[in-house]
């Protein structure tokens, strides 16, 4: 009887040990489960200070102050026009937490690079803002009016230094097509491209190059500072908070957005690919956001899901179209 006993006491206790050992397991499972909810990292294809990491960082904030995750990171990969970081993004598939920033200038950088990783090997999330290209020249420069420069960049093309980004990006975009649109040969074009819109400002003062183009947001200090002089705007209509004439109300047919969005790594499932967007979708919709659109003068784009997938297809085509136009 006393063995009996014995025995069972001692299998209760190997099935309690057993039940117990599932259950840390189970618990372990689940609490090391990565979702977005938790964690989240924003690659940065570029260097810190540009456009992306902007966008990025402002994402970043957003959602700590809306609580829409527990540690969010960014992690910054600079390289011919985000076309390194697609590459490196793209050679880690599976992961649930990770989103890239990518926009138009990616888009020109894939085909000019002739860059092996496209973003049709990313999964698409959502754009999430519209932000716009200035042409800048320094306070004393002799151009006062974009009709000024353009006069004297008709005149003598190849001898007008232009600095921006990467090649292939949205400033070559830009100035390839102010030069077809006030008919100049985009094949005189002489760009000088940089790694951000810090470098471009720099070569600017330094009077390295005649005129810069990039991002609003890059130059607008330097110009309420009085250092920097704008020519015109890319957008299609005047924007709210930015006091610069748009090429278009100039009387130059030309419009180019610089979108911002973020896409997700390959081989998601569709429920991991479902819970970035609602994470998205919930910082587009944030109090915090839509005051991070306010400040930085963007305009909210936000389209997501399947609809951004095919405008990413679409836009992809469509800037390459312009890239075989401009013979770049």
């Amino acid at each position: 009887m006393k063995s009996r006993t014995v025995v069972a006491r001692t299998i209760g206790i190997a099935v309690t040990a057993v039940l117990v050992s599932f259950a840390v397991v189970n618990a372990s499972g689940a609490s090391g489960e990565a979702t977005p909810d938790s964690n989240l990292t924003f690659t940065v294809p570029a260097a810190p200070g540009g456009g992306w990491d902007l966008a990025a960082r402002e994402a970043q904030q957003a959602m700590r102050v809306e609580g829409l995750s527990g540690n969010v990171q960014v992690v910054n990969v600079p390289g011919a026009g985000g076309t390194i970081g697609l590459s490196q993004f793209v050679s880690v598939p599976g992961d649930p937490t990770a989103l890239m920033l990518t926009g138009t200038v990616m888009e020109g950088a894939i085909i000019t690079n002739g860059s092996s990783a496209t973003l049709a090997d990313t999964t698409p999330i959502a754009r999430l803002a519209n932000d716009y290209e200035v042409v800048i020249v320094p306070a004393d420069s002799p151009f006062q009016t974009l009709q000024e420069f353009i006069e004297a960049w008709r005149a003598d093309p190849h001898g007008m230094a232009v600095g921006g980004g990467g090649i292939g990006g949205t400033d070559q975009l830009l100035a390839g097509l102010l030069m077809q649109a006030t008919h100049i040969d985009p094949a005189e074009l002489n760009y000088i491209a940089y790694s951000g819109g810090g470098e471009v400002l720099t070569s600017l003062l330094s009077r390295t190059v005649d005129v810069g183009i990039s991002g609003y947001n890059e130059f607008s200090d330097q110009i309420e500072a009085g250092n920097l002089r704008a020519l015109g705007l890319s957008a299609q209509e005047p924007i709210d908070g930015i006091d610069v004439p748009t090429f278009i109300e100039q009387g130059i047919d030309v419009e180019l957005p610089n979108w911002r969005g973020v896409v997700a790594a390959p081989g998601l499932s569709e429920a991991e690919r479902d819970a970035l967007v609602d994470i998205v979708t919930r910082l587009s919709e944030s109090d915090a956001w839509q005051d991070t659109l306010r400040r930085n003068s963007w305009t909210d784009s936000f389209l997501a899901g399947d609809d951004f997938a095919a405008f990413l297809e679409e836009d992809q085509a469509r800037i390459a179209d312009i890239i075989e136009e401009l013979g770049l």
